[in-house]
């Protein structure tokens, strides 16, 4: 028993000392985000900048107008697409959920292009409550095409709905955008995914419901061990089995809604960095989810840093440069025999 405790206080102590390597890397890749652009801006600079601000400094403006917000941006829309990834794939059981695969994001999306081609909407500020509208529906929907059925909604059922549900939102999205020359204007760089242009209206905007979404993601540790486990596991530890995945249903639609209002539908950031998290947790969503909400945003500031010094004096979009990341993690994920073990 003695031992086990040591064991025990042994790997917190190395999982606590994990999480703060991750922020003191996440503060390390929000500076040089700062720094980075058309315009290199010195570390002494950006420092000066956060500490004195200085308005008649064109430097210092740069970065307080334009970079600050959009790595803020990055910071929140990371953090959310991490957590709602880990919380699908706990929740689901199924080690391929994430919001892209099971329809949130491109249900987000659709909400926001047909709001721009029916109602004229031009403001970003205005696709955050399209976007929660759109996932919402898109996860209900979703959830409930996969209940069908005896067996009710199992983890390769969630995985076909979600995967059948996007690519038809998908198709009538390219149907809208090829149709309506405005509407594609208006939206280009949002459905690709994109922190550019993002000012300090949108944190606002995103920032408390993000806020609440991740309150409710990490408050759902305990249930999604539970669930991860199975259903007859989790009623045998006196879950209530609907009620615990309609919350983490919850908190995955207003995460990935609030992201996706915020940044556009980026893929791949939810569903690679749970798995990165778990290899080195361990099975455990009390240290899974702390360590998928630091891991998200580094990896989504650091292509998003990477994109913008690839092609001077222009950038790539942060959606293409994960997806070139994600991508073969993905295939790599699904070649994987046992995909149900988590």
């Amino acid at each position: 028993m003695a031992e086990a405790q040591s064991h025990h206080r042994q790997k917190a102590a190395r999982l606590i000392a994990g999480l703060l390597m991750l922020g003191a890397a996440l503060l390390a890749i929000a500076m040089l985000s700062l720094a980075t652009g058309a315009r290199a801006i010195p570390l002494e600079t950006v420092w000066a900048a956060l500490t004195a601000y200085d308005p008649n400094s064109t430097e210092h403006r740069i970065i307080w107008d334009l970079r600050l917000p959009r790595t803020i941006v990055g910071l929140l829309v990371g953090a959310a697409l991490g957590l709602s990834g880990a919380v699908l794939q706990g929740a689901t059981r199924n080690p391929l959920a994430d919001p892209s695969i099971l329809g949130i994001n491109a249900g987000a999306a659709l909400a926001v292009v047909l709001g721009v081609a029916v109602l004229g909407m031009t403001q970003l500020s205005l696709y955050v409550w399209l976007a929660f509208i759109g996932s919402g529906v898109t996860m209900l929907v979703v959830y409930s095409v996969a209940s069908l059925g005896r067996e009710g909604a199992t983890p390769v059922k969630l995985a076909l709905a979600g995967a059948a549900i996007t690519a038809v939102l998908q198709s009538i999205i390219n149907g809208i955008l090829l149709t309506s020359p405005r509407t594609l204007d208006e939206v280009r760089f949002w459905q690709v995914g994109s922190l550019s242009g993002r000012d300090i209206d949108i944190v606002l905007q995103v920032a408390p419901f993000l806020a609440i979404g991740m309150v409710l993601a990490l408050g759902s540790a305990r249930m999604l061990d539970g669930l991860s486990m199975g259903d007859d596991v989790a009623r045998a530890l006196g879950q209530r089995i609907g009620l615990s995945r309609g919350l983490a249903g919850l908190a995955a639609v207003i995460l990935a809604g609030g992201a996706t209002a915020a940044a556009g539908p980026i893929a791949f950031v939810g569903l690679t960095v749970p798995h990165v998290a778990r290899a080195i947790t361990g099975p455990g969503y009390r240290w899974i989810l702390p360590y998928s909400m630091l891991m998200a945003p580094i990896l989504l500031l650091g292509a998003d840093v990477i994109g913008r010094v690839i092609a001077p004096p222009g950038e790539v979009q942060v959606g293409i440069v994960t997806a070139f990341i994600g991508a073969p993690f993905f295939i790599a994920l699904v070649r994987r025999r046992k995909l149900a073990a988590l």
